[in-house]
């Protein structure tokens, strides 16, 4: 097997960081040593980087089977290893949407062939497909739309939740905006064509009554549930309740934007759901800070300009946001607003928490070494003629990062190289990632007992 040393880099984890090599014998981490001595067949200097776990974003959209003109695999996992992404969990609203069980193996078997990085597919729910939902295995959970969904994929009627959390044992996660109430704002609106005004149709009482309501309904029924993308603040007084079942995550662009930003940027950050106030930026922050919301993921969801362009409400919901999310929250520790450990703890080890991922996560001897090594002093400008992304375009263009992604290895493997001097970079030519596989039976985030544990 190829042994591949990393000498030198300073080591990252969720709690601390040091100096030290990291050995790769084969597909999995062998050691973590101040100074190891050993024959390898590859030797990196990682002098002056660090090495973190990869990330693991457990929300995209990346639209193979049935909407490849915005996005398909084999784009959006070089976009992955280019941002440090070296896993990502897909929901289900492709077409057809993954509701059988048999759909969900077609998709794993189709991700084989393309995939450069880890991959792994929700389920979704339907008013109707309980049986498939509890037969389903290789899936990290399942996905409700509550609010805001496509096809037959919206399940709003309470006799039809109460069943999906009474008779399925599988993690649920969901888009939580209450459609009755985005319906009638919307009814308020109808002819408003200035962008501006869908925060004001998904609005913060939409999101919060809606939260609340998937919130009881996982604590009556003592299933773990996990709330996506948070965009107010007020949602977090009901997510503290959690009684060791609730995780939440946020998302870049409701921590980076406001609906000030609608007159510079207009549907390029339309989203579901909406962007809110500064006001709400600045409790996510603090609510991901101290540890009320404990995952960063993307919700990487795109659109061609084109159709972003349509005058609204025509324009689709959704951005583009792997490839520079990493790189979004190493500048934001260039300027003092968090640490390298708590960006540890948020894209990589509370993930691999939440959704019991196998081996993933984590710098530890025997887990997969799906690793990236970043370079905390570069400094680059996001560009959307630089985009892997098949939409070929960024909210941020033109936003310059200290900060960014060097290297990344998944399974033992280097996937991306950004090499010095040299302004494209270099992908691996073949697929390196695998399916990723979930402990069904493991302990979830607030169970783990082994925070901070390194087995150095």
């Amino acid at each position: 097997m190829k042994r591949t040393l990393i000498r030198g880099g300073t080591l990252v984890t969720g709690t601390r960081s040091w100096v030290g090599d990291l050995l790769v014998i084969g597909r999995q981490i062998a050691a973590l040593d101040p100074g190891l001595a050993t024959s390898c067949d590859e030797v990196v200097d990682a002098t002056g980087l660090h090495v973190l776990p990869g990330v693991i974003d457990d929300q995209v959209h990346f639209r193979q089977p049935g909407l490849e003109h915005k996005e398909d695999l084999t784009h959006a996992t070089r976009a992955c290893a280019k941002g440090g992404v070296t896993s990502f969990l897909e929901m289900p609203n492709t077409k057809p949407a993954t509701v059988t069980v048999d759909l969900l193996h077609q998709k794993l078997e189709m991700a084989s062939s393309c995939c450069l990085v880890n991959y792994g597919f929700y389920m979704g729910a339907t008013p109707h497909n309980v049986a498939e939902l509890k037969q389903a295995r290789r899936t990290p959970g399942i996905k409700i739309f509550i609010g805001s969904s496509t096809g037959d994929l919206l399940v709003d009627q309470q006799e039809a939740l109460e069943r999906i959390f009474a008779e399925t044992t599988l993690p649920i996660t969901a888009h939580c905006e209450d459609e009755a109430i985005v319906r009638a704002n919307a009814a308020r609106f109808a002819g408003v064509h200035d962008v501006a005004v869908h925060s004001q149709i998904r609005d913060h009482e939409a999101a919060i009554v809606c939260t609340r309501r998937a919130i009881s309904l996982a604590k009556r029924h003592k299933h773990r549930f996990h709330v996506l993308h948070v965009s107010t603040a007020a949602e977090i007084a009901e997510i503290q309740q959690h009684e060791k079942l609730i995780t939440a995550e946020v998302c870049p662009h409701h921590l980076f934007f406001s609906v000030d930003d609608y007159p510079r940027l207009g549907s390029l950050i339309q989203m579901n759901p909406s962007i809110k106030f500064r006001s709400d930026n600045v409790g996510l922050w603090q609510a991901l800070l101290d540890g009320s919301i404990q995952v960063v993921a993307t919700d990487h969801a795109p659109h061609t300009l084109e159709e972003k362009q349509q005058p609204y409400p025509a324009s689709p919901s959704g951005l583009p946001a792997v490839e520079n999310s990493l790189a979004l929250f190493l500048n934001q520790v260039n300027l003092g607003r968090c640490r390298i450990e708590q960006v540890v703890r948020w894209m990589c080890e509370a993930p691999a928490a939440v959704w019991n991922l196998k081996d993933k996560g984590f710098l530890r001897p025997g887990y997969d070494a799906d690793l990236v090594l970043v370079d905390l002093q570069s400094q680059r400008t996001i560009r959307n003629e630089e985009q892997q992304t098949k939409c070929g375009w960024s909210p941020w263009h033109g936003d310059t990062l200290t900060g960014w992604p060097v290297q990344t290895m998944v399974g033992g493997q280097w996937v991306f190289r950004q090499r010095q001097g040299q302004d494209k970079p270099w992908f691996a030519a073949s697929p390196m990632g695998t399916e990723i596989e979930f402990d069904h039976d493991g302990p979830g985030y607030w169970g783990r007992t082994d925070w901070g544990q390194e087995n150095i």
